[in-house]
């Protein structure tokens, strides 16, 4: 269940597209918050409150530099998400392969009770 809560709080963090584009822009490298504001269609105080949720979420870490904050990814932070979208599609992947077994055979049923009603 800890795995569904920490996947829920990542999936809402990446809801937001200035979120999504920080994770972007920080795949390049560890940025300072008035750089990644440089390249971002907000400011940086909303920068910032942006950061704080991806921090939360575990998506981010900073380090202090001087007068700056750091920010950097944590790429395990997503190891959550991708258990849930792991187990989520094995289920689903599971009942597609059932489901087209199920026609197959009533497929074949078809195709061999049309055979023997024609007399072959």
């Amino acid at each position: 269940m800890r795995n569904q809560a920490q996947a829920t709080v990542v999936f809402d963090a990446l809801g937001e597209p200035v979120r999504r584009r920080i994770l972007e822009l920080l795949s390049d490298g560890p940025s300072a918050v008035h750089e990644l504001a440089e390249r971002l269609p907000v400011n940086r105080p909303a920068v910032s409150k942006h950061l704080r949720v991806l921090s939360d979420a575990g998506l981010t870490e900073h380090r202090s530099v001087g007068t700056s904050n750091v920010y950097y990814l944590r790429r395990e932070g997503l190891d959550a998400a991708r258990a849930w979208l792991d187990e989520t599609w094995e289920g689903v992947l599971a009942a597609f392969a059932q489901a087209a077994r199920a026609e197959a055979a009533e497929a074949e049923v078809k195709r061999i009770s049309k055979r023997t009603s024609q007399g072959e």
